[in-house]
């Protein structure tokens, strides 16, 4: 029997909830890749060895509202390097830069504070999935207007099928994920 790979292990843990939160969707469901301690230290770790090298390493880990504060945050600490949490629009308290972004019906408004980066530092930006990286994209203009430099974009899971990931690499954002799922 032949071990299997990190994207293969963490993908048997990431349950499929069909049509939800609407007919037809197949949605991708992370937590049970937190619920275990062994399954999240296997993700967690295999974003911390890629970026422990040091011409990848950041000098800021920067997480999307909501799940990618989760990753962000423990990644940011075991790089030992900061962490900055891009909010939805009216959660955070202090002075803020936004951007806004269209959805499938509708637009909405990330924030980031402005004094989370400094011009010049080198950022990973996390999240725990790529759909059609509108989320993704408007925390990396965000993170530019205050001159950081986003050197990659990471994600648990790219949906390649909905065109985030070619997006945002066509829009000139590395992108690094783990597991691909196709169809929506």
């Amino acid at each position: 029997m032949q071990p299997l790979s990190v994207n293969e292990y963490l993908r048997q843990h990431i349950r499929t909830v069909p049509d939800w939160p609407a007919p037809g969707v197949q949605f991708r469901d992370i937590t049970p890749l937190l619920q275990d301690p062994k399954v999240f230290r296997v993700l967690i770790d295999a974003f911390v060895h890629r970026y422990m090298d040091k011409d990848l390493r950041p000098d800021v880990v920067a997480g999307l509202d909501a799940r990618g504060f989760i990753l962000g945050a423990v990644v940011a600490y075991e790089l030992n390097v900061g962490f900055v949490p891009i909010r939805k629009k009216g959660k955070l308290p202090f002075t803020t830069v936004e951007e806004t972004y269209e959805l499938e019906y509708g637009s909405a408004t990330v924030e980031l504070h402005t004094d989370a980066v400094k011009a010049g530092d080198r950022v990973l930006l996390i999240d725990d999935l790529i759909a059609t990286g509108g989320t993704m994209m408007a925390g990396k203009k965000l993170l530019e207007k205050l001159g950081a430099q986003v050197m990659e974009g990471a994600a648990i899971v790219d949906l390649p099928e909905l065109g985030g990931s070619s997006r945002l690499r066509a829009g000139g954002l590395p992108l690094f994920t783990l597991v691909d799922f196709e169809g929506h």
